[in-house]
């Protein structure tokens, strides 16, 4: 008899092709695994939303570089995580443009450069800079984002490497994500906006786009520029939700200007300006800032996102019904989210070709095929033979579905609308490719879709 609770699951027998021989067996299916809406209800708030909710402070949204399963491979420390909310400041340190100064030789650049407050430098050429004075806004909050870890810098953001293990693997290499990438401005009356803007203020208050960096005089006589690699923003279509479809990569100014792509990512000659599109992020939107992509998700987004909680106890209910491997019969078991980076003797094993999951065994390997590929002993099919994890970064999760499918190549579980979601989003690899990536760990997605539906095996008892 399988175990009934408060959770809803279906199970039923299947006829699964053992070679020439064909039999029952019990086939687990978890796509109908839902909690009772008051149980959801309670488990989707945050802790904040739950303990103190007339106290919470007000949230803009969270930033979640992509590639990372919960933290960062040696664990999140200060600025430097994967992770980052953006609260309303105490006291407004948003800045908004003032005077231009024209024609400014260098040294005249410079001394304006040096006064206690924001500017941008565009130097035009040798004897020719325009300088443009920013001001204190009382309205709006910044926050800068970048590789650099001075103190303008809000959140540290490093180079992402598929599957990394440890902090090392990301600073070996050269790194090609500015030191101050780019800044959010946010708005801290209702509704809270959120505009993004390429390049960040430096520890002297000041950006300088050199002579080689593309920049312009705009229609209304204002400067404009990019940076060096860009900072590129995709917005998704009907939002972040189970209907979300890709929207299309655009690149984001120093003024906040949208333009479509350069030919290649630093090129100097800018796309052309997108007059229907504006630099306000929405959730959902990516950031990427060559080296590294960033998920923006607002608040109002997160409260109807699974939490932690919501994903451990989904987790537990799997690991209750009992799945078992078909050829050891042993019981299979996802570990806990502590240990997400360590195969454990019951984690379950899929075959990526089928779908079947079993636990560990040294059946079917190929020896002509190096040992990579393995037959699936229960439908003879050959491919990859990969451990499963649970997805535990909550903020890539467009619905609380059950997780009932597993990217491919690396074995990371989640809904099946999060997994259909992500395979089909092109994220920047490089200077001028894309592709799709598994979000928990940026490995590029392999195969026809990119996931597969996993089959369990039921307990036989």
């Amino acid at each position: 008899m399988y175990r009934k609770s408060k959770w809803k699951c279906g199970y039923n027998l299947v006829v699964l092709g053992h070679g020439n021989n064909e039999k029952s067996v019990p086939q687990l299916l978890i796509r109908d695994l839902k909690f009772e809406k008051k149980s959801l209800a309670k488990l989707m708030f945050s802790p904040d939303q739950e303990n103190h909710p007339s106290k919470a402070p007000v949230k803009y949204g969270e930033l979640i570089v992509l590639g990372y399963n919960g933290s960062l491979p040696n664990g999140d420390r200060g600025r430097r995580k994967s992770r980052f909310a953006l609260f309303k400041r105490p006291k407004a340190n948003g800045v908004k443009p003032s005077t231009v100064h024209i024609a400014c030789t260098p040294q005249a650049a410079k001394a304006i450069s040096n006064k206690d407050q924001h500017s941008i430098s565009y130097t035009l050429s040798r004897a020719q800079t325009v300088v443009v004075e920013y001001t204190h806004d009382s309205n709006t909050d910044m926050f800068q984002i970048g590789r650099s870890t001075e103190s303008p810098i809000d959140f540290v953001v490093t180079d992402t490497v598929p599957g990394s293990q440890s902090n090392s693997d990301t600073q070996s290499v050269q790194s090609t994500i500015s030191r101050f990438a780019c800044r959010i401005i946010c708005e801290r009356n209702p509704p809270f906006t959120a505009r993004i803007y390429a390049a960040g203020f430096d520890s002297s208050k000041n950006i300088f786009l050199g002579e080689k960096a593309a920049k312009w005089k705009t229609s209304d006589g204002q400067m404009d520029g990019l940076t060096t690699n860009g900072v590129l923003v995709m917005h998704p279509r009907n939002g972040f939700t189970e209907d979300s479809k890709p929207g299309v990569w655009r690149e984001i100014s120093v003024c906040g200007n949208v333009f479509s792509l350069r030919e290649t990512r630093s090129a100097q000659q800018r796309g052309k300006m997108v007059e229907n599109e504006t630099n306000q992020l929405q959730d959902g939107s990516l950031i990427d800032l060559c080296g590294a992509t960033l998920l923006w998700r607002t608040a109002e987004g997160l409260s109807r996102t699974p939490t932690v909680k919501h994903l451990e106890a989904l987790r537990q209910e799997i690991n209750a019904a009992r799945p078992q491997c078909p050829v050891g019969f042993n019981t299979l078991a996802f570990p806990s989210m502590k240990r997400k980076d360590v195969v454990d003797e019951k984690q379950p094993w899929v075959y990526l070709n089928c779908g079947h999951v079993h636990g560990y065994h040294n059946w079917g390997n190929k020896e002509e095929r190096d040992g990579k590929d393995r037959e699936c002993p229960m439908c003879r099919s050959v491919g990859p033979y990969v451990p499963l994890w649970l997805g535990c970064e909550a903020g890539f999760y467009v619905d609380a579905g059950p997780p009932t499918h597993a990217f491919s190549p690396c074995g990371h579980v989640c809904s099946e609308k999060t997994t259909a979601y992500w395979s089909q989003i092109p994220l920047p690899h490089g200077t001028h490719t894309f592709h799709a990536a598994c979000p928990f760990c940026a490995h590029q997605l392999a195969g026809e879709q990119g996931y597969i539906r996993l089959i369990f095996q039921g307990p036989l008892d």
